[in-house]
Formats: C-alpha cells, structure tokens, sequence
C-alpha cells in the first residue's frame, strides 16, 4: 500500500514546490512509428480510447445543423397541434458511448426505439416526462399551471397520446434527413426503463443531440441518439461538400424531375385576346345587351394569344368541329409589336 500524506505534510510539499526546492518530474514522450519523420513540425493530439471519435468536426457541425432545422419543424408542427407555442432547439450534439448515455437518462422516462427504412439498426428517442405530462395535459384540455409529474410508468392511452406528437416529430425528422437521403421513420417499440433496452454494446459510439423543449411554463429535454453504425453508410454524405451545397442539391437528376413534374401538372389560363379598343366612361355606363363594340381590328388579322396574361403566341381565328378555336401561327419575339 502506498504512503498517505497527512495535511501537515501535504502542505509542507506544496510549499516546497512554490519555493522550488522540489521540482515536478517530467517525463520525455517516447514516439514510434513505422515511417521516419520530423517530430519537431509533426503536430501530436491525445487521444482517449474510452471515447473515440469517430465522427469528424465537420460532419458533427452538419448533423447539428441538419437537427436545427428538424426542431424548427417539429416546434411549429408541434404547436399547431396543440395550439400554444412550442420552443424546440438544439441544446447540445456529441459523441459519447451507449452505456455513457443510458446512464444519464432518467427512469422512468419515454424510450423508443426508431428505425429508419433506409439505413441498418435502430435509434433512439427519449422524451423526459417533465415536458411529456404537460403535453398530456394540454392534449386532455388542461392548462398544466398545478400539474403534478408522476414517477411511474406511461399508461396505454398516455403512451398513445404522446405517440400523437412523435408522429409528427419523425415526419419532421424525414424531412430534415431528406436532403441527405429520402427517408421515413417510424416507432418499432417503447419502454420506460433505459437499462433494459441494449441496442448496440455499451462501449459502442453514438451520436447523442439533445433537445430543449419550453411550452408555457414547462420545460423539459428530449434526446436522440444514433448509433454510429446506423448512420455510417450515410456518414461521408455529412460533409460540407455535400451537405451545404445548395448548387449541386439544385441540379441533380431528383430535384430537376420533381421540378418538372410539379411544373407538368400545374394549371394555366389560356385567353386570346382578339382586339383592343377604347371608350368614354359614359359610353361604358349606357352599354347593354345587344349592343356592338367596334374595333379597327379586321377579323382576317392574327391575333394574341396570352398565357397567365403574357403575351406568348400570335394565332388565327377559326373553327375547330363546330367551336370557336384559335391555331398558333408562331411565337412572339422580343421585336415583334403587338397590343
């Protein structure tokens, strides 16, 4: 067993150490490496095997991003739901492992699992029962003010209520995630106890975005937690090449059909505009049913065919299987001077 100072002769070895009688030991790093190299200009980081990262600073920037825009959506869907205002934001990302996490949830507490149909595994998605209640508690007609948070289990029609407002947070998850894959999720199972539910190794990395949920004068934490090994088919799509490009979102083959077909099946007003004339306010006042209008037109003459009130084509009056109907001639060019 080692030698335990008491207080006398710890501050007697403080005080030895300020006067410099003591020096502190230092100890030369040994570096080994299979390739010879400058170590005065190589660049030497620790490194914690307890918690390795596995993803890069920059993908963690893009997933923080990508979940600020899920908790814009989820809070305004959320609070049209419920009709009061809901504030969802980021509050923290990071990486730690699973057993890191688990240990810092409560019990019990609002745990589903959440698979995505695209990608391998499951997430997870922890809603505190301080902000859970209250949400309850508005769904049920109550104004939440003396509300009192039960340390039990959610009952049948308590989880199926919450299920309500979860539905539409992973409607607001997919389309966060849409911009790096197309995708939808849904809830495979809930638990109130954390410990029981091991979906990946304890030491295993995992992404952890904490939310920070204020409703009226409730607030309250809601967590998801993604594996590394669900989002690791998709992780290099996180970089700041891919993900903030809005260019190269723009014209890819997706976007441009989804353009185009939205663009194919909206509706146009089509008006041919046959002559135009002009006339006093009295006599506009005094027209009636069977009076002419004249115009300097001749019926012969091309006429305007408009799109949306745009000039777009010149066309010929005629006849088409008993109706009236007009034949385009040409398009209508910047130089050509039409009324």
């Amino acid at each position: 067993m080692p030698d335990i100072l008491d207080q006398s002769e710890v501050d007697a070895l403080m005080a030895a150490v300020d006067a410099g009688t003591v020096v502190e030991e230092s100890r030369e790093a040994q570096i080994f490496s299979r390739v010879a190299r400058d170590w005065a200009t190589t660049e030497i980081r620790k490194y914690n095997f307890k918690r390795p990262e596995r993803v890069s600073k920059d993908q963690m920037r893009a997933l923080q991003t990508l979940h600020e825009a899920f908790a814009r959506n989820f809070g305004a869907s959320v609070s049209g739901f419920l009709r009061t205002i809901v504030e969802v934001k980021v509050a923290t990302c990071e990486q730690m492992t699973y057993s890191e996490f688990i240990a810092g949830l409560p019990n019990p507490t609002s745990f589903n699992l959440v698979k995505a149909d695209g990608l391998e595994g499951e997430m997870c998605l922890e809603i505190s029962p301080l902000i859970i209640y209250p949400i309850i508690d508005r769904l049920l007609g109550g104004t939440s003010q003396d509300l009192f948070v039960p340390q039990r289990p959610m009952t049948l029609i308590e989880t199926r209520l919450i299920g309500n407002v979860i539905t539409r947070g992973l409607a607001a998850l997919a389309e966060a995630w849409a911009g790096i894959r197309a995708m939808t999720f849904e809830v495979s199972a809930t638990e109130s106890n954390p410990q029981l539910v091991q979906i990946v190794p304890p030491n295993e990395v995992v992404v952890v975005v904490g939310f920070e949920l204020k409703m009226s004068s409730r607030a309250g934490t809601m967590n998801l937690c993604i594996p590394y090994n669900v989002i690791e088919p998709v992780v290099d799509e996180l970089s700041s090449r891919n993900w903030f490009s809005p260019a190269k979102n723009l014209k890819s083959d997706r976007f441009e059909a989804g353009i185009r077909d939205g663009l194919r099946k909206a509706g146009l007003l089509v008006t041919g505009r046959l002559a135009t004339t002009t006339i006093t306010l009295s006599e506009l006042t005094r027209l009636a049913p069977g009076d002419l209008i004249l115009t300097e037109k001749p019926a012969s003459e091309q006429v305007v065919l408009c799109v949306e009130g745009e000039r777009k084509f010149l066309a010929q009056i005629g006849q088409f299987k008993g109706k009236r109907a007009l034949r385009i001639v040409r398009a209508i060019t910047p130089d050509d001077r039409v009324q």
